[in-house]
């Protein structure tokens, strides 16, 4: 068989330098056999999770706000601007396949000496010169096969790096959702804490009038007084810090919704109790961990835009192959450029090779291959930290419903104490005083407990946000 010029020029079009990208190593195999997390208390199931976890906490203002900060948010406007900016890059280097032509017009003068001299005068002198005047409109042309892959794997880089770039953006979903339900829960944990705060002022400051009365009577001395009365004091003191909290509160969620602070002030003007997560909670399985969380896969993403960088600076070693053509028409005269019969045609290949640059394209190489091991070392990290996140996370989840139950069950004992003092009250074995100290302990416990409550509430939003949950998908550019 006789091979032609073009057909080895096909062979080498066909050829691409650098290793193929096999895909991600294994990490976390033990956890993906095990099929199930360590740390996984009686409330969380192996069931595949909801990506809009948070309406699972049955609270249509939280919804409402969670949407409006995915759709309005700048943190997610400039994801989205990472995005445009790598799928520009992406058809740019899918544009280096293809020729480039350009329109071009020349007007060269010249002064030559002893050139175009037609009279005889002019051959007489041979010091004589005389002005050329050259007018050429055509098109120039270009184009380069890619022999070895370098454009076929800045290819693959690009469209690695834009499906990265998506990645970041189903990230930053999942960080503002769960920075917002988490202002939002310790907003209401501020809301239902003034509102115990002032009851625990009005019974201090109800025992204060009355032990001002015994006072006057003579029956207790003036340190009780001033005792109750600091006592007033301090919970009146705390009341302010947690005013200056709540409008802290309505100003991030506000920000975090793309609007201005204080614009969110009369909705959230309403109280409304701390939003508890369900009985049971689906978790999944670490190998949907992996599978889903956003870091993970623009980890791995990296790593394969890395292993295509190897092939881009491989192919440097090799030569390359370059095709220019000019077709125009130009002459003498500005009249010449309209004339066909002046038509001027110019083909010319080009091989370059740099086959002796004192080792910088291998030093490419192994700078490609170092940044490569990198990106493979940063994957087998996130996989390892997500796999820890998830785990720190299920254990607090367990620990905080476990922690309410307690608290719950000492605001019921508060409670009982408060009714039984009030029967001692009725039966005049106790004072009115005792009996509002009691009501205080039991605002205590009360207080505990909405604590107890936003801390297993924000224990829940770390699980979903451990998880990778929270992100819509979106369909990446395609081959």
């Amino acid at each position: 068989m006789r091979f032609t010029p073009l057909f080895c020029l096909f062979l080498l079009g066909a050829c691409t330098v650098g290793p193929n990208y096999n895909g991600p190593p294994a990490v976390g195999a033990e956890a993906v056999a095990r099929g199930g997390f360590v740390r996984a208390g009686q409330a969380a199931v192996p069931a595949p999770p909801a990506a809009r976890w948070w309406e699972a906490l049955g609270d249509p203002t939280l919804t409402i706000l969670v949407d409006e900060a995915l759709a309005n948010s700048p943190s997610i406007a400039a994801a989205e601007a990472r995005i445009r900016q790598g799928q520009a890059q992406l058809r740019q280097q899918r544009a280096n396949q293809a020729p480039s032509v350009s329109a071009n017009g020349t007007y060269l003068h010249a002064e030559l000496p002893g050139a175009g001299l037609g009279t005889a005068e002019d051959r007489q002198n041979a010091n004589s010169s005389m002005g050329l005047d050259f007018y050429n409109l055509g098109l120039n042309a270009s184009w380069e096969p890619d022999l070895f892959g370098r454009v076929r794997r800045g290819i693959e880089q690009s469209r690695a790096a834009v499906e990265q770039r998506y990645a970041g953006l189903a990230d930053a979903q999942v960080s503002l959702s769960a920075q917002v339900v988490q202002a939002y829960v310790g907003y209401r944990d501020v809301q239902a804490r003034i509102r115990l705060n002032a009851r625990s002022s009005e019974l201090q400051r109800q025992a204060l009038a009355l032990t001002r009365q015994r006072y006057a009577a003579g029956t207790v001395s003036a340190l009780q007084v001033e005792r109750l009365q600091n006592q007033l004091e301090s919970t009146g003191a705390q009341a302010i810090p947690l005013d200056a909290q709540a409008d802290e509160y309505r100003d991030v969620l506000a920000i975090l919704t793309g609007r201005t602070p204080g614009a969110l002030d009369p909705t959230l003007a309403v109280v409304v109790p701390v939003p508890l997560p369900p009985a049971s909670v689906a978790i999944g399985d670490p190998a949907a961990l992996i599978a889903s969380r956003p870091d993970i896969r623009a980890a791995e993403r990296a790593l394969a835009a890395g292993t295509a960088a190897i092939g881009v600076n491989e192919a440097r070693r090799f030569p390359s192959l370059r095709f220019m053509g000019i077709l125009g028409l130009g002459g003498t005269s500005p009249g010449d450029v309209l004339d066909p019969g002046n038509l001027t045609t110019l083909v010319a290949p080009m091989l370059s090779w740099s086959f002796l640059d004192f080792g910088r394209t291998a030093a490419a190489v192994r700078q490609s291959e170092a940044q490569r091991d990198e990106a493979e070392a940063n994957y087998r990290q996130t996989v390892l930290a997500a796999l820890q996140d998830a785990e720190t996370s299920l254990s607090r989840f367990a620990a905080s419903r476990r922690q309410l139950a307690r608290l719950v069950s000492a605001e019921e004992s508060a409670t009982r104490a408060e009714a039984l003092n009030r029967q001692r009250v009725a039966a005049g074995t106790s004072t009115l005083i005792d009996q509002l100290d009691v009501e205080r302990q039991r605002l205590s416990a009360s207080i505990a407990v909405a604590q107890g409550k936003a801390q297993l509430t924000n224990s829940f939003v770390a699980v979903n946000k451990a998880l990778g949950l929270g992100w819509t998908p979106a369909v990446p550019p395609q081959p």
